[in-house]
C-alpha cells in the first residue's frame, strides 16, 4: 500500500501544479456534465433528445404524431431486448450524436445509420406485432409474408412518425413547438441559409 501511496503521490514541488490541474480537471468535467444534462439522458423522457436542439425537428414532429400517446423516443431508437444492450446503445449513440455537433457536422436532414435502422425496425415489429402476424392479412393482401420480412417497416409508412418536413431549416413551419426549443437552426446554418438568399437576389437583380 505504500509502495502504491509513493508511485500515485507526486514529489513535494509539482505537488500544488498537481492539485490546481485536478481541481481544474474536475471542474470541466463536472461544467460539461451540468451545461451538457448529462444525467437526464439515463431517463426514458423524449425532451432528453432535443437538449441538442440539432434534435428538435424529430422532437416536435412526434409530438405532433399519434405515437406520442403511446411510444417514447427509446420505445423505438433503442434496443429493448434487455438494460445492457439499452444502456449501451444510448452511449454509444449519443457520443457520436455529440461529437457531431461539436464539431459542427450535423447534416440539413438527420438520416438513421445502419444500426438504427435495425433497432427501430425490430421494436416497430416488437409494438406492431399482432398486425404483422395477422392470419387473415396473409390470405388478403398478396405476398403479405415478403412485404413484412423483406422490406423496411417505413418502405410504406413514409410519415410515421415524424412527417415528411424534418429538416433543421424548415422544421419551424411544422406544428406547434415548446418554448424552449423554438430556436431550432444552428448559428452557423441560419448564416448559411441568409448568404445564400442574399447571393440568390443579387443574381435576380
Amino acid at each position: 500500500m505504500k509502495r502504491l501511496l509513493k508511485i500515485l503521490i507526486p514529489p513535494k514541488p509539482w505537488r500544488l501544479p498537481v492539485i490546481i490541474l485536478m481541481g481544474a480537471m474536475t471542474g470541466l468535467v463536472m461544467y460539461a456534465l451540468i451545461e451538457s444534462k448529462a444525467v437526464s439522458y439515463l431517463s426514458d423522457d423524449p425532451k432528453t433528445c432535443a437538449n441538442c436542439h440539432v434534435m428538435t425537428p424529430q422532437y416536435a414532429t412526434w409530438q405532433n404524431s399519434s405515437h406520442r400517446e403511446w411510444a417514447s423516443c427509446n420505445d423505438c431508437h433503442v434496443p429493448q431486448d434487455n438494460v445492457f444492450k439499452k444502456y449501451f446503445f444510448k452511449a454509444k449513440d449519443g457520443l457520436y450524436h455529440a461529437s457531431v455537433f461539436t464539431m459542427r457536422g450535423e447534416p440539413e436532414v438527420i438520416r438513421m445509420k445502419e444500426a438504427g435502422v435495425e433497432v427501430v425496425q425490430k421494436n416497430c415489429v416488437r409494438c406492431h406485432e399482432d398486425q404483422v402476424t395477422d392470419a387473415r392479412l396473409s390470405g388478403m393482401v398478396e405476398n403479405h409474408k415478403e412485404n413484412r420480412t423483406e422490406r423496411k417497416c417505413w418502405t410504406c409508412h413514409q410519415e410515421v412518425p415524424h412527417g415528411s418536413i424534418h429538416s433543421l431549416s424548415s422544421i419551424k413551419y411544422y406544428g406547434k413547438i415548446d418554448e424552449e426549443h423554438q430556436e431550432t437552426v444552428p448559428a452557423w446554418l441560419s448564416k448559411y441559409l441568409k448568404e445564400s438568399d442574399n447571393k440568390k437576389n443579387k443574381k435576380d437583380e
